[in-house]
């Protein structure tokens, strides 16, 4: 299936893997009362530093770090205070220095926003992009949205 597809479908909460739930905060709001569109980058940026820091998956390396290269997001319908969300992410496309993942937010077992982030590798001390190792790799494949086989990146 293609990317332009799967944004054209309605995402299932169940085809990514790394799941976590959060709070929707009243300072979230905008004066429509509900959240500002500017939140859901957080609330995507939360579900993708919770999992690549989390030192028991291996997606953190020494002298090496992620940075974010782009993110688009689609909403889909309105979200409101107060209330709990839950977050969502899978692995759909490994590069030779980056990583695409694609990642929802749900409310009450709807699908309010989605979005595909692209991240790439760095070395700390060059501030330049590096490929990712072949342990990194394999440390993302259990992150891979059902339906997405993950594919060594091409050299």
């Amino acid at each position: 299936m293609t990317e332009t597809a799967r944004h054209d479908q309605t995402p299932d909460l169940e085809d990514f893997p790394y799941r976590l739930t959060d709070n929707v905060r009243f300072g979230d709001l905008d004066p429509n009362q509900h959240v500002n569109n500017a939140v859901y980058a957080t609330y995507f940026e939360t579900g993708r530093v919770t999992l690549m820091k989390d030192p028991r998956h291996g997606l953190t390396r020494e002298g090496l770090a992620w940075i974010m290269v782009r993110l688009d997001m689609h909403f889909r319908a309105e979200l409101r205070w107060p209330g709990t969300i839950e977050l969502g992410l899978g692995v759909v496309k490994l590069g030779r220095t980056s990583v695409t993942c694609e990642q929802v937010v749900f409310s009450e077992a709807r699908c309010v926003a989605s979005a595909t982030a692209v991240m790439v590798l760095i070395d700390e001390a060059t501030r330049r992009p590096t490929p990712l190792p072949a342990g990194l790799i394999e440390a993302l494949r259990p992150w891979s949205r059902r339906g997405v086989a993950i594919t060594k990146p091409v050299a």
